[in-house]
C-alpha cells in the first residue's frame, strides 16, 4: 500500500496510507453527492421550483432560485432518501480507478514525486535553509512535481471519463424521468449502442482543459508567491488553498460546458431540444452558454438570482409534474 509521511504536533514523523486518505475523500463524496447532484441539474439548465421575488445583497429587487439545500430536499421529496445518490456508484468507482491507475502511470514514466532533502537531515532545533537553498528547492520542487501532476491529472481524467458520463447521464434522467441508465452495465451498453466509444468521452475536452487549467495556474501562482513574496511554510500552504479556489473559478466555464456536452445528444429529455438546443462541439456550447449568460450557473450556490425563465422550468409540458415544496 502507498503511504506518504505527515507530521503530528511534536514534529514526528509517520506513515498514512494512500488508501486511508482515499477512504476519508470517499466519505466526504458521498456526503456531498446530493448537492453534487443538485449542481448537475443546475448545471443543465433545470429550474424545477419557480424562483421568488427578493432582494440582493445590494437590496435591488429580483427573483431569487433556490439554493443548493433547497434543490437538494426537492430531490428528496421526488426521489426519496436514496434518490439523492443516484450516480454515486459510478462516479466513486471511476474516482478509485483513477486515483489507483493515474498514478501508477506516472510511476511507469519515471516521474516521482519531489523529496525534500533536508527533510531527512533537519530536526526541530535547526533553522531554516537559507534562501538560496529554499529558491533552488523551490525551482526543482515546482518542475518535478508540475510534471507528474500534470501526468497525473491527464491520466486521471481518461480513466474517469466514461464513469463520470454515466454518472452525469444518470442524474439528469431526474428532468425526464427515465429509466435508462439505471446501473452501470446498462448504462455501458447504451452509451455503446447509441454512441459508440467516443460516447464515453463526451465533455472530455473541456473538462481535461478546466483540470489542467487549474493545476498550471495554481501551482504556477504559488511557486512564484513561494518563490518572492511569503517565506513561512504555513503562508504558502495557506496561498495555495486560496490560489487553487481563484482557479478554480476561472476555468469553471468549463465545467458546465462538459456536463453539458455529456447529457447532449443522448436520449434524454435534458439533452435534446426545446430542453437544449442541439452544439456541433463543445466550442459552439461555449459560445451559445457564453452569449446568453449561462456560462456559469451553478458557480454559486447559496444566492442565485434568475436573470431569465428557464428553459428546463417545472412548467414545461413535456415532463411529469413535480410536487411544489413549501417549506424549506
Amino acid at each position: 500500500m502507498p503511504t506518504m509521511l505527515e507530521r503530528d504536533d511534536n514534529g514526528n514523523e509517520y506513515e498514512v496510507g494512500e488508501w486511508v486518505r482515499f477512504g476519508l475523500r470517499l466519505g466526504v463524496t458521498t456526503a456531498l453527492h446530493p448537492f453534487e447532484y443538485s449542481k448537475v441539474l443546475i448545471q443543465i439548465g433545470f429550474e424545477p421550483i419557480a424562483a421568488v421575488p427578493g432582494r440582493t445583497l445590494f437590496g435591488k429587487p429580483t427573483l431569487i432560485l433556490p439554493n443548493v439545500f433547497q434543490y437538494a430536499a426537492h430531490i428528496k421529496h421526488v426521489d426519496g432518501f436514496f434518490g439523492c445518490f443516484r450516480g454515486l456508484s459510478a462516479k466513486i468507482l471511476g474516482n478509485l480507478l483513477s486515483a489507483h491507475y493515474s498514478e501508477i502511470v506516472a510511476d511507469q514514466l519515471g516521474l516521482e514525486s519531489y523529496k525534500n532533502p533536508d527533510s531527512k537531515h533537519k530536526n526541530k532545533n535547526e533553522g531554516s535553509v537559507s534562501q538560496e537553498n529554499d529558491a533552488e528547492q523551490l525551482d526543482e520542487q515546482f518542475k518535478i512535481q508540475l510534471r507528474r501532476n500534470l501526468v497525473v491529472h491527464t491520466a486521471g481524467v481518461v480513466i474517469s471519463q466514461p464513469f463520470h458520463v454515466i454518472s452525469i447521464r444518470m442524474m439528469a434522467q431526474f428532468v425526464g424521468r427515465e429509466k435508462v441508465y439505471s446501473g452501470l452495465w446498462q448504462s455501458i451498453k447504451e452509451i455503446w449502442s447509441q454512441d459508440g466509444l467516443f460516447g464515453f468521452f463526451a465533455g472530455f475536452i473541456p473538462r481535461l482543459l478546466c483540470d489542467l487549467g487549474c493545476l498550471i495556474i495554481s501551482s504556477s501562482a504559488t511557486y512564484l508567491a513561494s518563490r518572492y513574496i511569503i517565506r513561512e511554510q504555513e503562508g504558502r500552504v495557506y496561498f495555495s488553498t486560496i490560489s487553487q479556489f481563484v482557479a478554480s473559478s476561472m476555468f469553471y466555464p468549463y465545467h458546465v460546458v462538459s456536463t453539458c456536452m455529456i447529457v447532449n445528444g443522448s436520449r434524454l429529455k435534458a439533452g435534446n431540444f426545446p430542453n437544449m438546443e442541439p452544439y456541433r462541439d463543445w466550442r459552439d456550447c461555449y459560445a451559445k452558454l457564453r452569449a446568453s449568460g449561462d456560462h456559469k450557473r451553478g458557480n454559486s450556490l447559496f444566492f442565485r438570482y434568475a436573470s431569465r425563465p428557464s428553459k428546463l422550468s417545472s412548467s414545461n409540458d413535456s415532463f411529469a409534474p413535480y410536487p411544489t415544496l413549501k417549506i424549506y
